[in-house]
């Protein structure tokens, strides 16, 4: 009864309310064992977050005993809450989203605690203060990848005798206030700091997307084009840069020119590594629905769990790229 309410419920709301972004099968098997779902999704903005939301779709699939009611919040936190909000009155086994920023969380989240619902927070996380509200996290450190990052350059920059001389650096950050830019920031912020050689000439916020990166990279040229590195945040914006400086005039390759950095190692991303014209890209692991479908089912055995878990990652850079790493890759 409990889940034909539910698929009631969701009938209902994808009929009558103008915010549900995507219909949900509504076909349910109806039975007690079968586990149902809330996701919300922060957006569809890059390929990353596209192959996030199938790897979540395919693995909490009603084959696997799931039924999963997806919510779409196209950039907006206010849509987030509002389907969290409406996944509680649901009362559905769990609530899974993808936070657009760290803050903000905690009003929705206490609700979701006073209705005994678990929480499992992907891919960016939440502020410190609010961790007691939800029950796992799986995600990235996105600190970490900006480490790896930076000392990539480091690195390289040393290997080719240049680790003295003055370094022009764009930064392109991403959706200002999200975990991934907050972490993938500090670390080229802390490296510049200990280089007085290197200097942030621009930071501005590319969004997570090409076409802004686009956009505020061309603005950044019409000031200067005295260039050496582009950190950009996530493929999308390397592209959108890239497209930028290509038309400007300025050739992008690690050994004779703009030194391009990024982050996600999307199929796209990496085809642009093999070309040179990305220099390093750090992997930003898209495929969580596996790991979130093992949280629920020790949850389900009651079985004790990792309360954070960092999924699995590398990093590529224009020499160890090759054709057959992007035609092995699943995003």
């Amino acid at each position: 009864m409990r889940k034909f309410l539910i698929l009631l419920f969701c009938s209902l709301t994808v009929f009558c309310c103008s915010c549900a972004k995507e219909e949900q099968p509504l076909s349910g098997t109806g039975e007690d064992d079968t586990i149902v779902v809330g996701l919300s999704q922060v957006g569809a903005e890059s390929e990353w977050r596209v192959a996030n939301t199938e790897s979540m779709k395919s693995t909490l699939s009603e084959e696997n005993g799931y039924m999963l009611i997806f919510d779409d919040a196209r950039q907006e936190q206010e849509n987030q809450i509002r389907a969290i909000r409406m996944f509680i009155q649901q009362d559905v086994d769990y609530i899974v989203f993808s936070p657009k920023v760290e803050t903000g969380w905690k009003s929705i989240l206490l609700e979701a605690k006073e209705a005994s619902i678990p929480v499992i927070v992907i891919d960016r996380y939440i502020e410190q203060q609010d961790e007691q509200l939800f029950t796992a996290f799986i995600g990235s450190d996105f600190y970490r990848q900006g480490k790896k990052a930076v000392t990539w350059l480091e690195d390289f920059l040393e290997k080719r005798g240049r680790g003295e001389e003055p370094l022009r650096i764009v930064h392109i950050q991403g959706t200002i206030g999200s975990s991934a830019q907050i972490g993938r920031t500090k670390a080229l912020e802390e490296a510049a700091g200990r280089h007085p050689n290197w200097e942030i000439v621009a930071q501005e916020c590319g969004d997570f997307t090409r076409a802004k990166a686009y956009e505020v990279m061309g603005a950044i040229l019409k000031k200067t084009k005295d260039i050496d590195v582009v950190y950009c945040e996530n493929d999308g914006e390397a592209l959108g840069a890239i497209d930028a400086m290509e038309e400007a005039g300025l050739k992008c390759d690690p050994v004779d020119g703009v030194i391009v950095i990024s982050f996600d190692a999307t199929r796209l991303g990496l085809e642009y590594c093999l070309a040179r014209k990305i220099a390093l890209n750090v992997e930003c692991n898209p495929l969580q629905g596996p790991y979130v479908d093992e949280i629920i089912k020790k949850l389900e055995r009651g079985e004790p769990i990792e309360r954070i878990t960092y999924v699995d990652e590398t990093c590529f850079d224009y020499k160890s790229i090759s054709r057959e790493i992007i035609d092995g890759r699943e995003y």
